[in-house]
Order: structure tokens, then sequence, then C-alpha cells
């Protein structure tokens, strides 16, 4: 079994987790500065379990809130556009919002000088 994006493979028995803890840093190994860099956003949970360790994250990450904006720029507003507008956007991937604001300010910067 894979582990993440990482090519090695996780320790599925006994002999292959003590090969991996045999390796690992501790009173008699350092970390290396690359393994310390890897830490740098680690969440260490005492106990707990899984339960404990998604809430420790969660809680690291603010899963689902994005906090206070220095300075709010944008508006939140309801509108209805035809489903061809919404399918082109999506289309593009993720972003789509952003860059259906940035044809809009190209629209009205076209209009606006056009307008003078």
């Amino acid at each position: 079994m894979k582990s993440g994006n990482s090519s090695k493979t996780f320790p599925t028995n006994a002999q292959q987790w003590e090969v991996v803890l045999a390796q690992a840093p501790g009173i008699d190994r350092p970390l290396t500065a690359e393994e310390g860099a890897q830490w740098d956003n680690a969440v260490l949970v005492n106990g707990g379990g899984y339960q404990a360790a998604r809430a420790a994250v969660a809680a690291k990450r603010k899963i689902g809130q994005r906090g206070l904006q220095r300075a709010p720029v944008k508006q939140l507003v309801s509108v209805r556009y035809s489903p061809e507008v919404i399918a082109y956007f999506k289309s593009e991937g993720p972003g789509w919002q952003t860059r259906m604001d940035e044809a809009l300010k190209q629209w009205i910067g076209g209009h606006a000088a056009q307008n003078r």
C-alpha cells in the first residue's frame, strides 16, 4: 500500500515496521535538516488515536473557517446567470468565480471608456 504521494511503501507487517523504526531518528540519531523541515507543519497528538488526530488537524487548519479578512474588498450577492455562462466558466476548472469577476471588470473597462 502506498502512502500519500510518496513513492515509498507503507509498512504492512511487524518486520517492516521494525526496519522503519530502526532507521528512525531518536536518542541515537538526531533529525537531519531535511527531516526537521518535514516536521514544521506537523500536528502532534498525545493519545486519542484517529479522532483526536483529525480534531487536532482541523483545529490547526481551521477547516471550514475562512477567518477575518484584513480589508474586505468584495461583496456577497446573489445573482442568476444562464447555464451556458456558468458552464463556460466552470469548464476552465477551479477559480471560475475569479475568472468571471475579471471578465466583468474587463467588460466594464471597455464600456466605461466608450461612454466618456
